[in-house]
C-alpha cells in the first residue's frame, strides 16, 4: 500500500500527469492541501475529472492531524495532491517523513511549480538566486528579513523569485483573543502590494537592494490560458493591473542579452505590448483562484 503525495501542476484539474492520476484513481481517500497554494478552479471539478471525492486538507489539518491523514495507508492507497509540486513546501516533506516513519511506502509524483514554470518571463532559471516569500503587512508586523538575501542576489548578479503571501481560512486575531476562531475571508498578495511594501522596506533600511527604477517582472496566473507577463521597473508596474490571483514577481538582476530581448515583448509601454492600463480578467471560476469549500 502506498501514500502517494501528487503534484497537481499551476492551473486546472487537466494539468495532473498520468502518473498521478492513475495513483488518484487507485487510492481510497484523495486529500486536496489547500493553503500553500492554489489552482484556479474549485475542488467540485477535480472531483469531476478525477472521479473521486477530493477531501481538502487545511493547514490546522495537515499541521496539527497529520495522523488522520496518514490512517489506514497500511492498508490501502492515499493520495495527497499539492497544488505545484510537491516540494514546494516543507509541510510535505514533514509529511512524508511521517509516513515512512510509520512504514509506510511513499512515492512522491511531481509536477510543474511556479519555481520552474517562472522561465516562461524570458529568464533564465540557472541565473536565479535564492527565492524569497512575501507576506502581508500588519497594523504592529512589517517583517523584511527578506531584504538581505534579494541584497545578496543582486550583488551577484541574480534574479530573486519573490512568492506572495496567501491567505486561506486563517482566525483573525480578534477571535483568538476571544477563545473562538472565526475565519477572515481569503486573501492574495497582489504584484502592487508587493512592490509598495518592498519600496517601504528599501526606505527604511536604505541598503540599496534595489528601488524605484530596478527591472522587474510580474505574474500571473502562470501555466493558464490567461496567464499575464509584464515587465517594467518597480514604479511602472506599480500602476499595472494583472488581474486575478494568484501573483509572483521577479526583481530581475544582472540581464544577460538574450534575456533582455525575450523581455522586451513583455515591457511595459512596448507598442502593442502590455498596457499599464487595467486588464479585464474577469474574476469568474475560468480565471480566477476559487478557494476549496
Amino acid at each position: 500500500m502506498v501514500f502517494y503525495i501528487i503534484g497537481l501542476g499551476l492551473a486546472d484539474e487537466r494539468d495532473i500527469t498520468v502518473k498521478g492520476l492513475e495513483a488518484v484513481k487507485r487510492s481510497q481517500r484523495v486529500y486536496l492541501e489547500a493553503y500553500t497554494s492554489l489552482l484556479l478552479v474549485p475542488k467540485e471539478q477535480l472531483e469531476e475529472f478525477y472521479g473521486k471525492e477530493v477531501i481538502v486538507a487545511d493547514r490546522e489539518m495537515v499541521e496539527m492531524e497529520a495522523d488522520s491523514i496518514l490512517e489506514g495507508a497500511e492498508e490501502g492507497d492515499v493520495s495527497f495532491l499539492v497544488v505545484g509540486d510537491p516540494f514546494g513546501a516543507t509541510t510535505h516533506t514533514d509529511l512524508e517523513l511521517r509516513a515512512r516513519g510509520r512504514g509506510i511506502p511513499v512515492q512522491v509524483i511531481h509536477n510543474a511549480s511556479i519555481m520552474n514554470a517562472v522561465g516562461a518571463c524570458g529568464l533564465q532559471l540557472y541565473r536565479f538566486g535564492e527565492a524569497v516569500s512575501i507576506v502581508f503587512f500588519t497594523d504592529s508586523w512589517r517583517p523584511d528579513s527578506f531584504y538581505d538575501r534579494i541584497a545578496a542576489n543582486r550583488r551577484a548578479g541574480l534574479h530573486t523569485l519573490c512568492l506572495l503571501d496567501i491567505k486561506v481560512k486563517e482566525p483573525s486575531l480578534e477571535s483568538l483573543a476571544r477563545g473562538k476562531k472565526v475565519y477572515e475571508p481569503p486573501r492574495f498578495m497582489s504584484v502592487g502590494t508587493a512592490l509598495q511594501q518592498l519600496l517601504e522596506i528599501e526606505e527604511t533600511r536604505g541598503g540599496g537592494a534595489y528601488g524605484p527604477d530596478t527591472l522587474c517582472v510580474g505574474v500571473a496566473r502562470i501555466g493558464s490560458d490567461s496567464q499575464r507577463i509584464v515587465a517594467g521597473t518597480m514604479q511602472q508596474l506599480l500602476d499595472v493591473d494583472f488581474g486575478p490571483p494568484l501573483h509572483s514577481l521577479v526583481i530581475a538582476g544582472d540581464t544577460h542579452h538574450i534575456e533582455q530581448e525575450y523581455l522586451e515583448q513583455f515591457m511595459v509601454g512596448r507598442p502593442g505590448g502590455p498596457a499599464a492600463a487595467a486588464a479585464d480578467e474577469g474574476g469568474s471560476a475560468a480565471t480566477g483562484v476559487v478557494p476549496p469549500s
